[in-house]
């Protein structure tokens, strides 16, 4: 689906850089079909462009005509600016792509041609190691042809799912913001071993390698989280008393709260981005709200 398609980015953070390490670095794509911009960020661009040796430039007139793909990696709150500025240049045969939590497809289609094809997607930044869990789901324009190729951007660097766009917002605080809960999860358990006389170094080692056999297990096995978790606790043991303590101190519902509330923020920066008027809000931090 990618053969000899060109792709450009608008926005320069860490989820570009983490596609274009999947996609460029991986020989998905030649860098030379690859273009980027920003909005100001000059020492990044010429990074960007040193890193993996993609095109980059400030004009808009001549990214939109040197790709066929434009992948939209800005903050929410700089979509409708974004889209403001480019879309007089998109073309209808484009397929425009948006990384932007909370912002619907139908607000994104009122700065492009009608006609114009508008997938909304939802990678975290497990991208750079080609792990991501992906969501994409398709505006009011966008077929199967259109589809197929957003998977195939973000399959290459980890696996997607195809979702109706009323369920972008849940993916967003489970998928999107996910990997920062399972990050905070480790720097706690790092802390917590050095606290009961863990070196640093064995307290990470220790406490990473366990994450990640983890998840493997969950991967391999295809067994519920909640059976496994039942083979590692013995009646009585030192894992039962751990988890009582998780337990009563709320492990749960912290998480489900931390979740809602991720939600909820998604709906703001929608409001925002439609023009709408959204009380202020405490900033969540989710995997594209990153600097473009």
């Amino acid at each position: 689906m990618l053969i000899g398609k060109r792709l450009a980015f608008i926005g320069a953070g860490s989820m570009a850089q983490a596609l274009l390490h999947g996609l460029v670095g991986g020989k998905l794509l030649a860098p030379e079909d690859v273009t980027v911009t920003n909005r100001s960020n000059d020492e990044r661009l010429r990074m960007v462009r040193d890193r993996w040796g993609v095109h980059v430039t400030r004009d808009k007139a001549e990214i939109t005509s040197r790709s066929d793909i434009l992948l939209v990696a800005c903050k929410p709150y700089d979509m409708a600016g974004t889209l403001a500025e480019i879309g007089r240049y998109v073309r209808p045969e484009q397929i425009v792509v948006s990384l932007a939590a909370g912002v619907p497809t139908s607000v994104m289609e009122r700065y492009l041609p009608a006609g114009t094809p508008v997938i909304r997607a939802m990678p975290n930044t497990s991208s750079r190691v080609q792990e991501s869990a992906t969501a994409i789901a398709a505006g009011r324009w966008a077929g199967e042809h259109s589809l197929a190729v957003a998977e195939a951007i973000f399959a290459s660097v980890g696996k997607v799912s195809v979702v109706p766009e009323a369920a972008m917002d849940a993916v967003t605080a489970v998928a999107g913001s996910g990997p920062a809960y399972v990050y905070l999860f480790v720097e706690a358990l790092i802390a917590a071993g050095e606290a009961v006389g863990l070196s640093p170094e064995a307290a990470r080692e220790l406490a990473v390698q366990t994450v990640y056999g983890a998840a493997r297990m969950l991967v391999e096995t295809g067994a519920d989280p909640a059976e496994l978790r039942r083979q590692v606790t013995s009646p009585n043991g030192t894992t039962a008393a751990a988890l009582q303590v998780l337990e009563a101190r709320g492990f749960q519902q912290a998480l489900a709260d931390a979740v809602a509330r991720a939600v909820e923020r998604a709906g703001e920066l929608a409001r925002q981005a439609a023009g709408e008027d959204a009380a202020p809000a405490v900033p969540v931090a989710s995997a594209t709200e990153r600097s473009a």
